[in-house]
């Protein structure tokens, strides 16, 4: 999506209720470049993903309503789409009341982190409209040296009339803030530069404190449920109390009724920062945790070996390359497993026999599949793959044979052990499969398997077998 698009989220962040600045339009736009978000709807509830240090992450779903059944059917549509694109299930920015739901849903096996650096500081707007009390005495003390020091200034809100004045002013505070060599304050400054013409489009509320008829200080934000998110903060540092200043202006003038917090975002590990927004005295430090859950397959350290009357099912070895070599590129097997291995082969030469058993251990590795050869009479006949597994205990099977081995029962019989081993030892609940409309003879191998019609599209016929089936 282009940044600019991020007014599409108004109506969900303008209601927002978990007082985490994430959801908001300013962080949103100003982080654009460092995190790629995207988004759907599912329901009344918004879903937003981001790429960040190279994972997929996706937000805790927010529901325009507060539905926690809409915010579940979500998660499921969540999932859905991880298991489809082969994508490992991120969650960030969940909000503290919402973390159980998802350790009941996923079980123990979830990793689960709240980073310090991440924390959103939350204050009470009393708190900055007053500086009232002992806690806030050194907040006061600089306030009244700036007003004694500059018995003219005044705060006023602002409007788009007046941003081209506040650009003046950026650049001015830019000279000091450039010089600094810090890579996030740069991006920073950049942000703020590209979301200054669209402050008024996204309503955002802004504010300037003035001193001798100049621009001092500039402060932009946005309401979130009860919260105001303030994005931006930026003062001239040679006028001494101007920062706690235009911040207690900031609050005073847009602390409205219902507006019971500021949010003034992360520290994001800047030890200055962090020293600074301790001092304000924040009312909490904003939970954000991330979650990922685990699938069956991200349990096994190997690959099993089963038996059954006529076959042993077990890892592929080096010697079985020629073999499987000769049943991963046949061009009819390929049609009907539904991959074709050349989609994924750059190289201009032909493959070695060893490149496709290379190929079935990474995706091992990977815990993208587990590949297992299907031996009888001691020679590999075929392959049994259980894949496409999920985050709600379910995984698929296929499995294809070499011809002169078709007509035999190997498939069933594979199919058979390998739901056993699944169902026993991996704690799955739901096993699927599928077949093109044109595979009878898969359909016909699969009923004989146990597995039960579950619908179908216009491509595959779809198939399920449970424990208690």
């Amino acid at each position: 999506m282009r940044k600019e698009e991020v007014g599409v989220f108004c109506p969900w962040f303008s209601v927002q209720r978990t007082h985490i600045g994430d959801y908001s339009l300013g962080y949103q736009f100003m982080w654009h470049r460092m995190v790629a978000p995207d988004y759907a709807f599912c329901g009344d509830c918004l879903i937003l993903k981001e790429v960040y240090a190279g994972k997929t992450y996706f937000y805790y779903p927010l529901s325009r309503t507060n539905d926690a059944a809409q915010e579940t059917a979500a998660i499921a549509e969540i999932e859905k789409y991880c298991r489809d694109s082969d994508l490992r299930l991120h969650f960030t920015n969940i909000p503290r009341e919402k973390l159980p739901a998802l350790l009941m849903r996923y079980g123990r096996d979830v990793a689960v982190t709240n980073s310090r650096r991440w924390r959103d500081y939350l204050y009470r707007a009393e708190d900055f409209c007053t500086y009232g009390g002992g806690k806030y005495a050194g907040q006061r003390n600089h306030v009244n040296k700036f007003r004694k020091l500059y018995p003219d200034a005044r705060f006023r809100v602002l409007t788009g009339a007046d941003l081209p004045a506040v650009e003046r002013f950026l650049h001015e505070y830019e000279v000091v803030q450039r010089g600094k060599h810090e890579y996030l304050a740069d991006e920073e400054m950049k942000e703020v530069y590209e979301l200054l013409p669209h402050m008024e489009e996204f309503g955002f509320l802004l504010g300037g404190l003035e001193a001798g008829g100049k621009l001092v200080a500039f402060s932009a934000g946005e309401r979130c449920g009860d919260m105001l998110v303030v994005h931006v903060e930026k003062a001239l540092r040679g006028y001494e109390g101007v920062y706690p200043t235009v911040a207690q202006e900031f609050a005073r003038a847009f602390c409205t009724e219902g507006v019971a917090y500021l949010n003034r975002m992360d520290d994001a590990g800047d030890a200055g920062l962090r020293k600074s927004k301790l001092q304000y005295r924040p009312a909490e430090l904003v939970d954000k945790y991330n979650l990922s859950p685990k699938r069956a397959i991200d349990r096994v350290s190997h690959l099993p070996e089963l038996e059954t009357e006529r076959l042993k099912i077990a890892e592929l070895s080096d010697s079985d390359a020629a073999e499987y070599a000769r049943l991963a590129s046949d061009a009819e097997r390929n049609r009907w497993w539904g991959y074709d291995w050349r989609s994924d082969y750059t190289s201009a030469e032909p493959p070695q026999d060893s490149y496709y058993i290379m190929v079935a251990r990474e995706d091992f590795k990977e815990r993208r599949e587990m590949p297992l050869g299907v031996y009888a009479e001691g020679k590999l006949v075929g392959e049994v793959v259980l894949h496409r597994f999920g985050y709600g205990d379910e995984a698929e099977v296929g499995v294809r044979l070499l011809p002169e081995a078709e007509g035999k029962g190997y498939a069933q019989e594979a199919v058979r052990a390998v739901a056993g081993y699944a169902f026993l030892k991996l704690d799955i609940e739901r096993l699927e499969a599928k077949c093109f409309h044109q595979n009878a003879r898969s359909r016909k191998m699969l009923l004989s398997a146990g597995m039960q019609p579950a619908g179908e599209d216009e491509t595959y016929e779809y198939f399920y077998l449970t424990p208690s089936m």
